[in-house]
């Protein structure tokens, strides 16, 4: 079933949207979400939720790409709820430090928010992904928007982690020069 077909089910509100749409991307919102919370429970409770959403949504939104729009959805989701069970009240504290290792690469979040608007970093970001090839790209983001820990990211390339490890410090050296050209840092 087609991504239009798709969308025209959530506008008829027909149920049967819900369960073509779970045929369609499950898989993939299942994955993002393991990748980020690593517990499969977890991750299917999270493919639940956004399906949920989804069906609340969708009838308003008509996204272009409904895999990547789900993806975000997912990726939202997940990230909520790993803030939730790392909260310090909850004993936790400790988020998982994926994202740290982007953070030379980018200025302060009060920086960024009086100083850049959040569209043209972004646009900066989609400019410095479209530049790089496909097999640096596809690393950069299984890590950086998936989280995926370095073993899965190499298994998927067929490439050593030691491979991804520098990949992934050079990615960021050179993330790091490109926003310092735009203006970012």
């Amino acid at each position: 079933m087609t991504d239009a077909e798709l969308l025209a089910l959530f506008v008829q509100r027909d149920e049967r949207a819900v369960a073509e749409t779970q045929a369609k991307y499950g898989r993939l919102c299942r994955q993002v979400a393991y990748g980020i919370l690593a517990n499969q429970q977890d991750a299917e409770e999270i493919t639940n939720d956004v399906l949920m959403r989804a069906w609340d949504v969708l009838p308003q939104e008509q996204p272009k790409n409904l895999g990547a729009f789900l993806a975000v959805m997912t990726r939202n989701l997940s990230t909520n709820r790993l803030d939730q069970y790392t909260a310090q009240r909850r004993g936790g504290g400790a988020r998982p430090a994926v994202l740290d290792e982007l953070a030379e690469c980018t200025a302060s979040a009060e920086n960024v928010e009086h100083t850049v608007d959040a569209r043209m970093l972004d646009d900066a970001l989609r400019q410095f992904l479209d530049a790089l090839p496909a097999e640096q790209r596809t690393v950069f983001v299984l890590r950086y928007y998936y989280a995926l820990p370095l073993p899965e990211i190499a298994a998927r390339k067929q490439i050593g982690v030691s491979k991804v490890k520098v990949m992934l410090m050079r990615l960021r050296k050179r993330l790091n020069e490109h926003l310092k050209k735009e203006g970012f840092l």
